[in-house]
C-alpha cells in the first residue's frame, strides 16, 4: 500500500475511533446508575493496567494489551449489562468501549508482539 493511501487509512481509523468514544461516553451517560465521576474516570483508564503483563515478554504484553483494547471486550460487557438489566455492567462496558475508541483516536493501536511502539496504526513513541 503507498504510504499516502496508508496515512489516509489510519486518518479514517482514528476519526472512527473518537467517534467510538464520544458514542460510547453519551451511552454510558445513559445506563450509568451510580458511578460517580471519579469513580468512572479511574475505571476509564483501567484497560491501561494490561501494560502490566509486559513484564512477563514482548508476547504476553502484547495479547494482554490487545485483549482489553479491541472494541469487542467493551461491546460484550455493555450487551451482556443491557441483557442482563445489570446497570454497573452496562456502564463498565461503555467506559471500556470509550476507552479503547479514545485510544484509537490518538493514535494508540494494538500492538505487535515485535515491539510496544508497533501498533496497527503504525509506530508511537519516540522514534516513529
Amino acid at each position: 500500500m503507498k504510504k499516502q493511501a496508508m496515512g489516509a487509512f489510519v486518518l479514517w481509523q482514528r476519526a472512527e475511533g473518537a467517534l467510538v468514544f464520544i458514542a460510547a461516553m453519551v451511552l454510558f451517560w445513559q445506563v450509568n446508575d451510580g458511578l460517580v465521576w471519579w469513580s468512572a474516570l479511574l475505571l476509564f483508564f483501567a484497560p491501561d493496567l494490561s501494560f502490566l503483563a509486559y513484564w512477563l515478554g514482548r508476547k504476553p504484553g502484547a495479547a494482554a494489551y490487545n485483549l482489553v483494547h479491541v472494541y469487542a471486550f467493551g461491546l460484550l460487557l455493555l450487551a451482556a449489562g443491557l441483557v442482563l438489566a445489570m446497570p454497573l455492567a452496562s456502564a463498565l462496558g461503555a467506559l471500556w468501549l470509550a476507552h479503547s475508541g479514545f485510544d484509537r483516536g490518538l493514535g494508540y493501536g494494538l500492538k505487535s508482539a515485535d515491539s510496544f511502539s508497533d501498533t496497527h496504526l503504525g509506530r508511537i513513541g519516540k522514534h516513529r
